[in-house]
């Protein structure tokens, strides 16, 4: 089937009035539905308008398809509408759009008309068919142009046979109409311009094109699933896997090959049952998934805020203090955004996107409203209110609730559809979150105090302890759940006026890239030259407290690796404790450690922690490893 049997002279709007994103919709639908493709108006409105709320479909470059799957279709169809000075249409790249492909697609459409819409979105990553749109004087040569595209254009399933690397991916969205083979076209061709071999699997919805087999994923060095909707990942497990939403395919298809040929990414793990005599870790799934959700989109504000915190200290430990002696302007600003604002954020940023991976998009505001009464309404003196251990209780509330409430209105008529997102969910589950934070914080906050109380009077064995412990998490995974929960800790802590933990977990988590650069320093014999080289790197980034410079080092030898960075992580985290090393600074490493409290002794002690940890792991590795010659 050619693409103009569903895109007609009758379906084409060379001059649209609308001079907004609804007023687009509107005036499309008008068109779709005057040429008799429609059955109910109002049900491929709302249709299209819950499509929208997902993400928008205005993909940037000009170009927007509003599109939807629905039984108020009477026949699929293709509205092309073209507004001469462009429209704001909330694109991703914030730029106007000026072309517009409305796509509707019955419910029960067969596989023909759904590979027509689906190859009309491919050609629209082509720029000379777009400026082709652009410039038609008339209807015939719009449908010219498509079928002169149709007759020159023959869509590949994979990109090259040659080239440098091997890359699978996957692209996927709701309704598998236009984005899934954007994405897919934008990767191959991207791919063949980098000489990077790919193959591309695309779930649409007229099934899986292109399926990759086991021997594809078994050859390939990286996974990229750009998708906004449930993929199958089990065929992935033990690769590298970058997941992201289908439009960043789109728009950021370099970086992402980039970061897949680098391997860039975590090696994913399966929830499902290995065969026996394996012992490979599992996926993270469910609380781990959402809470690691919260914690990566915090840690921004984290660093960010946290060096701004640690360069006003530089003028002065009082200097943002306006009755200060200390005073300056310049570090009041930088505390102001550093730590009236950033800082301030953190516990509601954690607990919105703990909703929001529980909930998708509707948890997201309970969410960040539940953790804004978290550290605002406890109990009186209580400071901080109950901080993250609120926050995080915020997060699955809303997520959960929020969840709960999209499930008892289900059953709600298909009209009403658009006014969920917009009105049902956000009321009901921002009600419901806040009223429940509010009843439920004032002994929330008298926990939390006990808790960092009885923290804060540990002293001796007991504090070296806590320190061992804290220091050894932030070198198990190196970046991920473990490391990210002893950071959190510390970072909780901070919050109260304790600046012991955050000290042993920027010093446990120094550790490892330190530890293994120095192993190839010492131990050349038994590191190849590009483990070497990697190991030079290495020392800049546990330098900047970088954990991950050692995930090389601990994915190609994880029996001996990992054992050796936890036994140095761990004695640097004791030591810090042992020391009574307070820092004022959440994030920085080298940079910040001017910034420990006590003057020069205390910092080379600090210093002094992390180099006795890091000569710890580098002999522990170096007596674990083989020489290359006898491995």
């Amino acid at each position: 089937m050619k693409i103009t049997d569903l895109l007609t002279k009758e379906t084409i709007v060379l001059n649209m009035t609308a001079s907004s994103k609804s007023e687009a919709i509107d005036e499309l639908i008008q068109k779709m539905d005057e040429a008799d493709k429609l059955h109910d108006k109002e049900a491929f409105k709302a249709a299209i308008e819950a499509r929208e709320q997902q993400s928008t479909t205005g993909i940037g470059e000009g170009i927007a398809i509003p599109h939807a799957k629905t039984s108020a279709v009477k026949e699929p169809a293709i509205v092309f509408g073209r507004s001469r000075n462009g429209l704001d249409y909330e694109s991703l790249d914030g730029q106007p759009s000026r072309l517009f492909f409305m796509i509707a697609a019955s419910e029960g459409a067969n596989n023909t008309h759904l590979e027509t819409l689906s190859r009309l979105s491919s050609y629209l990553m082509d720029n000379k068919f777009r400026t082709r749109l652009e410039n038609a004087s008339s209807e015939n040569e719009v449908i010219q142009a498509i079928n002169e595209k149709e007759e020159e254009e023959e869509i590949e399933e994979t990109s090259t046979d040659d080239g440098s690397g091997k890359i699978v991916a996957v692209t996927a969205c709701p309704t598998g109409i236009a984005h899934t083979y954007m994405a897919a076209d934008k990767l191959k061709a991207t791919a063949k311009e980098m000489n990077i071999q790919i193959k591309v699997q695309t779930n649409g919805s007229s099934g899986v094109k292109n399926r990759l087999t086991e021997n594809d994923i078994a050859e390939a060095d990286a996974v990229i699933v750009a998708a906004d909707t449930k993929v199958d990942m089990s065929p992935f497990n033990g690769k590298h896997v970058i997941e992201v939403p289908v439009a960043k395919a789109i728009h950021e298809p370099q970086e992402l090959l980039k970061k897949a040929q680098n391997k860039e990414a975590d090696i994913y793990y399966s929830s499902e049952k290995f065969s026996e005599g394996t012992n490979k870790k599992k996926q993270k799934t469910g609380f781990y998934k959402h809470l690691m959700n919260g914690v990566s989109h915090m840690l921004p504000f984290v660093v960010g805020g946290g060096i701004l915190i640690a360069i006003s200290f530089f003028f002065g430990i009082n200097a943002a203090d306006p009755s200060s002696d200390e005073y300056n302007r310049f570090a009041e600003m930088l505390m102001t955004i550093g730590g009236a604002n950033a800082f301030y954020l953190l516990v509601p940023v954690l607990a919105g996107f703990i909703a929001y991976s529980i909930a998708d998009r509707p948890g997201f505001a309970p969410g960040m409203i539940g953790g804004l009464i978290a550290i605002t309404s406890g109990v009186e003196g209580a400071g901080n209110g109950s901080g993250f251990l609120g926050g995080l209780i915020a997060g699955f509330l809303a997520g959960y609730l929020t969840l709960g409430i999209k499930r008892m209105l289900d059953g709600l008529p298909a009209f009403l559809d658009g006014m969920k997102t917009v009105l049902f969910y956000p009321v009901l589950a921002i009600f419901g979150t806040g009223m429940i934070m509010l009843l439920i914080n004032p002994s929330l906050t008298s926990i939390y105090n006990g808790l960092l109380s009885w923290l804060e009077s540990l002293s001796g064995a007991n504090i070296a302890l806590v320190g061992i412990i804290i220091g050894g998490m932030m070198a198990v995974d190196m970046g991920g759940p473990i490391n990210k929960a002893a950071y959190t800790f510390g970072l909780a802590t901070l919050e109260s006026g304790n600046y012991e933990f955050i000290a042993a977990a920027m010093a446990g988590g120094m550790v490892p890239p330190l530890a293994m650069a120095l192993a190839t320093t010492l131990f050349k014999n038994k590191f190849t030259e590009q483990e070497r080289e990697t190991g030079k790197t290495a020392y800049a980034l546990g330098a900047f407290f970088i954990t991950e410079g050692a995930i090389p080092f601990a994915a190609a030898d994880p029996a001996r690796v990992i054992p050796s960075m936890v036994a140095g992580s761990a004695i640097a985290g004791a030591l810090t404790t042992w020391f009574s090393i307070n820092l004022t600074a959440p994030h920085g490493g080298i940079i910040v450690i001017g910034l420990v409290e006590g003057g020069v002794m205390k910092a080379l002690l600090y210093i002094l922690a992390i180099a006795v940890g890091s000569i710890i792991g580098a002999i522990a590795v170096g007596l674990l490893k083989k020489d290359l010659q006898k491995a």
